[in-house]
């Protein structure tokens, strides 16, 4: 497989290798996925810059090679043809082959000891090394990492032990149902288990013997983010770091002063920082982080003291150098332990062995992740029994995720593999990948030239006598922040040797994530003393960069330096300058309180942090979103606001301009659940302060035509953010793209969606109740449709709309008995949906129970649905209900004189009249007139100025949800599927149902749920720049469609795939 091709490089040659991940058997990662292959391949090597995919066979990958196959890469051990060669861990050394460009985490861009072999290795084959860890966006965040996915993964592998563990010791709780993170089959499915843990405990409780059931959480990072993230899952609050005393005394007293069997609906999670896990060492100074990471000597460990005797859980997300205080030692947790600490166990995500928590020795396996530490025998186990703490230590926990994992990062990295593929020059490339670029042509980069010198030191540091060049002034000079990751190592390095003097490697701790900072002790040395001074002068400019460079801090440019008595200056910290985001909410409708719900429980957002797929909400705790709810009646506002933190209510009427530009103007993102006639008033004021806009009603001709100016103003119009249209766009639109990456054909796509009442509540001839006003679901039942069936146009007038109805059952749902009707134009969604050429049945149909359509095709023949004003409805003497009856059915007054035989003869009539075509139909139209009230001696209000507002009324009257009552949304897709090379064909199915929940006595309609959650899950993706797609805009894109659908599932709004 090894060939030398001196002078003959293949980078560039757009053909790109996938490596065999050899490190360890659980790795599954992938750099790409297949579908993320089948876009590099199938868009034309002139646009994506790749030929040619080349796959080493892996029976273990995630994805398996068949379907690698299936979408055009080639199978293959020999990658001797390919430029570019992909892999997640570093390779075996033998599998670098010469000449070409590769692309992994290599670990040695901060000259890593033990991955200098590997480097040499790069070099002398003439390798172009890029290393993922180095491609960083324009806000230095690294652009390609996994922390979350370790986050994430272990705290819910923790959770698994902790239910075995709380057994042993007795007690029976939740997270016993819990499975480890690789069990699951989704990320997704995996949040919906901690879900359904957190619903049973904010039912049942957990018992007081475990409580306060508190997790501390270390650590600012993407791994923090990722714990408290499932975290968040449970019924939780969160605490001060000072407040935890507080805590556990009210918890002692309501368990002394109430019965034994108390229980505690929810857990208590504490996120500390340095300032709670240390002191100065002397009394008289208050804790200063810059003087912190400088002189970590001068300080003196607390959090054994304030935090660890009121710890359940210890979730290890931080990033520790030996210089600093430990978090935990063995003495410490000895001593805690004979005061009977509630300490049950760590979650060790870092597994940083011998680190920062000292009695965690040795790292475990992702199948065995457990060992327990006896503090009192000094003993180590294998085993949930007996005394002690239980320690998770996993190394590779991203991987428990893979598939999410995978794609994530192959979204990402597939954005760069054209240039990567296709360029031969790195000069060619974008700077971006350029300053990822370690080594090329047999050469370390000039960036990385730093990387000889620190190697060069290593044996100086080992033997300290044989420091030769000592110059006659010396001084210790202590450097720490983001040394190489920011290549500040290399700026002071060439201040140093550029005055002509020397330096020498005292000690190194070298940051092992973007979030972590590097610590450097350097000897610097000089014959004369104006050239030391000149080089400290120096030393102190970079550390301390004029104002006008920027006025706003950035710590990843700052270089902390400590020379002598010399003192850094203290910059402003970046997390003063973070500010809440706001969201504003115009409409008080019941779909509002959802969205609101679910904005307010989020944490805020820092500038320049994205959120990442598969429910990767990237918020931080203790930085909330702002919601302000603005209805024309504040009342209105203030009732949905109720008990809602973060929440504001105000009274604004839409056609106060002047009012609504100045909401507008004060936040970050807004939300309309306005009628869509409003849509466009509020769209143009959101241009002209460039706010960006999320709306779930259709996209009409005023929206669209404002795309080039929303554009200009650099903001995004998210359009048909709901349900029906929202979540189908997106199911559909998923669904699509994967049949389309396997070279699948779309041959039919039919869609079904409805507002039901839940079986229990359809308990009227109808089968039917409204949520809101029945007026537009009436109007709806006259509108025309078109579709498209095997191939032939199907024109449906809005008069004979209810009689085109079909009875349909969702496969996996047999006992629902339901009918569609044709829901306007499918046609349209041929051209959306990308399909038009392909597809010879395009449907979208509105669900009802069964006979609903034939009853509604009744009453509109008979007239209630007629919106003309009605004569009877004009006289001065307002009419009875049963009065308006005998109009519509022309009885003579004497005909229906009592009500005991209203419901025969009006079957009667109703047949008589050819308005249906059987009795049966006639008798339930009657049954339904008769429980509408319209056999009642009553007056109509006058309001009612035609036949369809006096059933409009009746209808709200009659057909509405009782407080104990749910409703329930079903939305189904089907797509038949046929495959050109011969493949069997596939039907595919995607079904959501959801039904409305009663907490605390207050209904949430599943409905409200449907449409508001999506809305509030739009803004939060604008919020955070992950859609970054300007103009206006459906979620039709994958930027928008795949991250919606991983936060809808990851908070409880269940999709369930099949594929026949």
């Amino acid at each position: 497989m090894e060939e030398r091709q001196t002078g003959n490089t293949l980078q560039g040659n757009g053909v790109v290798g996938i490596l065999s991940e050899a490190t360890n058997k659980w790795e599954r990662r992938v750099p790409l996925t297949p579908s993320h292959c089948a876009r590099l391949l199938h868009g034309g090597k002139g646009k994506t810059g790749v030929d040619r995919i080349i796959v080493q066979p892996s029976t273990k990958r995630i994805h398996h090679d068949a379907l690698y196959e299936d979408v055009g890469c080639e199978l293959s051990e020999d990658l001797s043809e390919c430029g570019l060669i992909l892999g997640i861990k570093q390779p075996k050394l033998e599998m670098i082959l010469p000449d070409r460009a590769y692309a992994f985490f290599s670990h040695t861009h901060k000259a890593q000891k033990e991955n200098m072999p590997l480097l040499d290795r790069i070099l002398a084959e003439r390798v172009s090394l890029f290393d993922y860890e180095l491609i960083v966006g324009d806000n230095d965040k690294r652009l390609l990492a996994f922390g979350t996915f370790a986050g994430r993964a272990g705290f819910i592998d923790f959770l698994r032990g902790l239910g075995q563990r709380y057994l042993h010791l007795g007690y029976s709780t939740p997270f016993l149902s819990i499975g480890a993170s690789y069990m699951y089959p989704s990320l997704a499915a995996a949040k919906a288990a901690v879900i359904s843990v957190g619903e049973e405990i904010a039912t049942f409780g957990l018992p007081s013997g475990i409580c306060p059931l508190v997790f501390v959480f270390t650590g600012s990072g993407n791994v923090s983010i990722g714990a408290q993230e499932i975290f968040k899952l449970l019924p939780h609050s969160f605490v001060d770091a000072s407040k935890l005393p507080e805590l556990f005394e009210k918890a002692r007293d309501n368990t002394q002063t109430t019965r034994t069997s108390i229980r505690f609906f929810q857990v208590y999670g504490c996120v500390v920082t340095c300032q709670d896990m240390v002191a100065p060492k002397d009394s008289t100074k208050l804790f200063d982080k810059t003087d912190y990471y400088a002189h970590p000597e001068q300080y003196r460990p607390i959090f054994h003291e304030n935090i660890a005797p009121y710890t359940s859980v210890i979730v290890n997300c931080m990033y520790w150098e030996k210089r600093f205080p430990r978090l935990l030692t063995t003495k410490q947790l000895q001593d805690l332990s004979k005061k009977r600490c509630p300490l049950i166990g760590i979650s060790d995500i870092t597994c940083d062995i011998g680190g920062s928590i000292e009695f965690v020795n040795q790292s475990t396996l992702i199948d065995s992740p457990f060992f327990r530490y006896d503090p009192l025998s000094n003993s180590y186990h294998h085993d949930m029994e007996g005394n002690g703490v239980i320690c998770l230590a996993v190394d590779i926990l991203p991987t428990e995720f893979a598939k999410e994992a995978s794609l994530h990062f192959g979204d990402i990295l597939s954005q760069f593999i054209g240039s990567l593929a296709s360029k031969r020059d790195i000069e060619d490339l974008p700077a971006h990948l350029r300053r990822a670029c370690i080594a090329h042509g047999g050469s370390l980069t000039s960036l990385y030239e730093y990387i000889p010198r620190m190697r060069s030191t290593f044996s100086v540091e080992r033997k300290e006598n044989s420091y030769s060049n000592k110059k006659k002034y010396n001084l210790q000079v202590s450097l720490s922040g983001h040394l190489f990751d920011q290549f500040l190592i290399n700026d002071a390095l060439d201040i140093i040797e550029a005055a002509g003097g020397s330096f020498r490697l005292v000690k190194c701790q070298v940051g092992q994530n973007a979030d972590a900072i590097s610590f450097s002790e350097l000897e610097v040395g000089a014959d004369d003393r104006s050239i030391l001074d000149g080089i400290l002068d120096s030393l102190t400019s970079l550390a301390n960069p004029s104002k006008n460079q920027g006025s706003l801090h950035q710590d990843k440019h700052t270089l902390l330096m400590k020379v002598s008595k010399f003192h850094h200056n203290n910059r402003q910290n970046e997390h003063d300058t973070k500010k809440n985001a706001t969201v504003l909410i115009l409409g008080a409708g019941r779909v509002c309180r959802p969205a609101a719900e679910l904005l307010a429980s989020i944490g805020s957002i820092p500038s320049g942090q994205l959120l990442k797929t598969c429910t990767e909400t990237g918020f931080e705790e203790g930085n909330d979103i702002q919601v302000i709810v603005a209805s024309l009646y504040l009342k209105d506002a203030e009732d949905i606001i109720e008990g809602i933190p973060n929440a504001t209510a105000v009274q604004l009427d839409i056609a106060d301009h002047g009012t609504l530009l100045k909401y507008v103007s004060q936040v970050d993102v807004v939300i309309s659940l306005l009628p869509a006639s409003f849509h466009s008033t509020v769209a143009n004021a959101c241009i002209e302060h460039k706010k960006h806009l999320v709306t779930a009603s259709y996209v009409d001709k005023s929206i669209l035509e404002l795309d080039t100016a929303a554009k200009d103003a650099g903001i995004t119009i998210l359009g048909e953010f709901g349900l029906d249209p929202g979540i189908d766009h997106m199911m559909a639109m998923k669904m699509i793209n994967q049949v389309h990456a396997r070279r699948g054909r779309i041959l039919s796509f039919t869609s079904y969606c409805g507002g039901l009442p839940s079986p229990a509540a359809a308990n009227n001839p109808l089968a039917y109740k409204f949520s809101w006003n029945p007026a537009g679901a009436i109007r709806a039942g006259g509108n025309p449709a078109t579709y498209k069936l095997h191939g032939e146009t199907i024109h449906v007038q809005g008069d004979d709309l209810y009689d085109s109805a079909v009875k349909f059952r969702v496969p996996h749902l047999p006992a629902l008995a339901l009918e569609c009707l044709p829901n306007r134009n499918s046609l349209v969604y041929g051209d959306l949906y990308g399909i038009e050429g392909e597809a010879s049945t395009i449907f979208r149909g509105t669900l009802r129970y069964e006979g609903f359509s034939e009853i509604m095709g009744t009453l509109a023949r008979i007239g209630f649905f007629d919106a003309k004003p009605h004569p009877i409805l004009k006289q001065e003497r307002r009419p009875t209900y049963l009065s308006f009856l005998h109009e519509l059915l022309s009885f003579q007054t004497s005909s229906l004189d009592r009500s005991v035989i209203v419901e025969e003869a009006v079957t009667e009539r109703i047949f008589a009249l050819e308005k249906c075509k059987d009795t049966t139909t006639a008798s339930k139209t009657s049954k339904t007139i008769r429980f509408l009230g319209f056999h009642e001696e009553i007056e109509i209000p006058l309001s009612c100025k035609s036949a369809f507002d006096v059933t409009c009324l009746r209808m709200e009257e009659r057909l509405t949800y009782a407080s104990t009552e749910q409703d329930m949304v079903l939305l189904h897709h089907e797509v038949e599927v046929d495959f050109p090379d011969g493949r069997p064909p596939e039907r595919h199915h995607a079904t959501l149902l959801e039904f409305g929940s009663i907490n605390n006595g207050k209904t949430t309609t599943a409905m409200a749920c449907t449409v508001g959650i999506p809305a509030a899950i739009g803004a939060m993706l604008l919020l955070v720049g992950k859609i970054k797609t300007r103009g206006v805009l459906r979620p039709i894109e994958p930027e928008v469609y795949v991250p919606a659908l991983d936060i809808l599932q990851a908070y409880g709004i269940k999709l369930l795939e099949k594929i026949e």
